[in-house]
This record gives structure tokens, C-alpha cells and sequence, in this order.
């Protein structure tokens, strides 16, 4: 198989068949994001759909680390070899998302922040060894793990010409196109094609998603994920992004990703009223069970670490520790929170908030 030359861009559309799905996927994703700018808190609202995007993101890519073992993580818990490297990638990708959200707001995207996104996220893990933040020099091929690349499923450009079409890439995102969802979907399927790292290309053009329709002021943040929906249809995902290669079936690829953004704007939208529901509810609850003057740092405490140790209590909410243990008592009696492991020796106790991780889950995993 030899290397693909991807298509110039702007692509050919028949903007006559989009039509009908881009007006879902506006309609939804204007609904999704009117809803985060009327929440006063919406970082923290939405602090645990991030996560899990980081999750499913890497788990399209093979890891396993679940949503619980990144929060564990983030409080301290240590895991044996094989998953800590699957939640130190996951880990990066978070800190690669947050800190590309950062730099938006001074600068566009460019190719310069692209490899600082891939060096944040290949920091320290597997991968780290394939260069991190140098866009490739040398051919790799999609296929088999061991396979040649003449039996290669994909065999992205040759290096000699990723820098030219990077560069038409990069120019592209900086004009206009139909409308920025449809340019959405053309960018992240010739980042994918073009293939510019050796290692790491999904989760960078994943995460590129939102930072573009942020950029483009179709979302006032950039927090909407949409890995949800590529990670359960995964193999409609490949499939659709081959038939560009193997058909020039663009068409096809832009209805499937505005289908996508459809679906998962009303999902993301359902969990974050849920979870912006169950905020207010806790706010009274928490008080109500504590009768303490950190109710409120509490409750923001539950929902930026809903697995945490009485020491989480201490550090975040500035609960002093002579209290710390009788407030985790009362919110276990009151049914908040749920011990996940009992404390022995030196090794503190657990605990979850059961409600925010079934919500962000969307399933009863406490």
C-alpha cells in the first residue's frame, strides 16, 4: 500500500445533503451551550463530564482506566504498573485539554500549539519515546500491531510532504467554510489523515474539537466533548474516516460527525442539567446534614472530588481537621456519600459521592 495524498482543502460538499443535519447539530449543540452560560459554576458543573472525555478518549485508543480510577488518582491512590500508565495518560490528556483552554484565549490555533498539546499529553508515558511535540520524519502505517506496512490498513502521507499539508491544515482553520461545524468535521478528519505525529493522533484530534468551535465562537467554552459517541461507535467512527481515503466519501463523514455532535450535545446536555439539579439539591442538603459554616466549600468539594479521603475535606474546603471526621460521618449517615474502602493503619478510608459519579457514568456504578 503506498502513502495517501490527502484531498486540498476546502473539500467538495454537497451542502444540499447537509443541510438538515447541521440544523440538528446547531439546534442541539445552541442548547448544550445556552445551558453552561446560564450556570454561575459551570467549570465545576462540568469538571467531571471533562474527565470522563479524557477516559473515553484514551479508551478509544486502548487504555482501560475508568472514570473511578482517575479520581482515585487525583487523591492519591497508587495502582500497579500497567493500569498507572493507563491513568497517566488519561491524566495528561486532562491537563493537555485545560491547558490548550488557557492558551485560546491569546492565542489561535496553530501549529506551534498542536505540539504543545502533543508534548503535554505524551509527557512521561508510553509514547514518550516517539518524540513528543515534533511532528514525524519518518513513515508509520495503520494496521495489525507487527504487520508490514504493505499489509497496512492506512498508510498516512510521506513525511516528506506532512509539513506542506499541515500548513494548508493550519490555513484552512484560520479562514471559513460552510459553517463551523462542517469545518469541524474537515479538520478533524485531515488531521487524522495526515497523521503528523507517531504516536497520539486520535486523542490531539479529538481534543482538537472542541478548542475549535470554541475559536470559532460557536461555544462560549470549550466544553463540549464529544468522545462519548465516537468511543461507542467506534467502529463506525474508523470506517467513516477510511471511506474518505478509499472513496472520497466526505459527505458521508461530515452527516456521521454532525450526527454525532447531535446526539451528543442532547447527552451532554442532559447530564449537565442533572448534575446542575443535584448542585442546588446538595447545597441544601449538605447544610442541612453538617449545620457547618464550609456547607458551601463542601458541596463544591463532593463535585470537583467525588472520591476522596477526609484529608480532600481539609485541603479543598477548609475543614479543619478536628471537625473533618465528624463531617464525614454525618454526610454518611444522610446517605450524601458512601465509604468504598475502610481506613486501616496508615491507609485512610474512601469515599464517593454515589449520585454525581452515576449521573456522569450514566449508569448505577455506587
Amino acid at each position: 500500500m503506498k502513502p495517501w495524498i490527502p484531498d486540498e482543502l476546502p473539500v467538495q460538499l454537497d451542502a444540499g445533503r447537509l443541510i438538515t443535519p447541521l440544523g440538528r447539530a446547531t439546534d442541539a449543540l445552541g442548547r448544550y451551550d445556552g445551558l453552561l452560560q446560564g450556570m454561575v459554576n459551570a467549570e465545576l458543573m462540568i469538571s467531571p463530564l471533562l474527565t470522563q472525555e479524557a477516559v473515553l478518549s484514551s479508551r478509544i485508543e486502548g487504555t482501560q482506566a475508568t472514570l473511578g480510577d482517575v479520581l482515585e488518582s487525583d487523591v492519591g491512590e497508587e495502582f500497579d504498573e500497567d493500569k498507572s500508565a493507563d491513568v497517566e495518560e488519561v491524566l495528561n490528556y486532562r491537563r493537555a485539554l485545560r491547558a490548550a483552554s488557557d492558551l485560546l484565549n491569546d492565542h489561535p490555533i496553530s501549529l506551534r500549539l498542536v505540539r504543545q498539546l502533543h508534548q503535554s499529553l505524551m509527557d512521561g508515558v508510553r509514547g514518550q519515546d516517539k518524540d513528543p511535540g515534533r511532528f514525524r520524519v519518518e513513515q508509520n502505517w495503520i494496521g495489525p500491531k507487527g504487520c508490514p506496512m504493505e499489509r497496512a490498513n492506512f498508510v498516512p502521507p510521506n513525511p516528506m510532504i506532512v509539513m506542506e499539508h499541515l500548513e494548508r491544515w493550519e490555513t484552512y482553520i484560520a479562514g471559513n467554510d460552510l459553517d463551523p461545524l462542517i469545518q469541524a468535521a474537515v479538520v478533524h478528519a485531515q488531521f487524522e489523515i495526515i497523521h503528523p505525529f507517531i504516536d497520539g493522533n486520535g486523542r490531539i484530534g479529538r481534543l482538537l474539537i472542541p478548542l475549535f468551535l470554541y475559536s470559532k465562537r460557536r461555544i462560549h467554552r470549550p466544553m463540549f466533548y464529544l468522545s462519548g459517541y465516537l468511543e461507542s461507535h467506534r467502529d463506525e467512527y474508523y470506517t467513516r474516516l477510511r471511506a474518505i481515503t478509499d472513496h472520497g466519501q466526505w459527505n458521508e463523514w461530515v452527516i456521521f460527525f454532525l450526527e454525532a455532535v447531535t446526539t451528543q450535545a442532547m447527552a451532554n446536555e442532559k447530564s449537565a442539567s442533572q448534575i446542575h439539579e443535584l448542585y442546588n439539591e446538595m447545597k441544601g442538603t449538605v447544610q442541612g446534614a453538617t449545620k457547618s459554616q464550609y456547607a458551601a466549600m463542601i458541596t463544591d468539594t463532593l463535585f470537583k472530588r467525588p472520591i476522596f479521603k477526609v484529608s480532600s475535606l481539609e485541603q479543598e474546603a477548609g475543614v479543619p481537621t478536628a471537625s473533618a471526621h465528624k463531617i464525614v460521618q454525618q454526610l454518611l449517615d444522610a446517605n450524601v456519600v458512601r465509604m468504598i474502602r475502610h481506613g486501616k493503619g496508615r491507609r485512610p478510608g474512601l469515599y464517593v459521592f454515589p449520585k454525581l459519579m452515576n449521573l456522569t457514568e450514566g449508569r448505577d456504578i455506587f
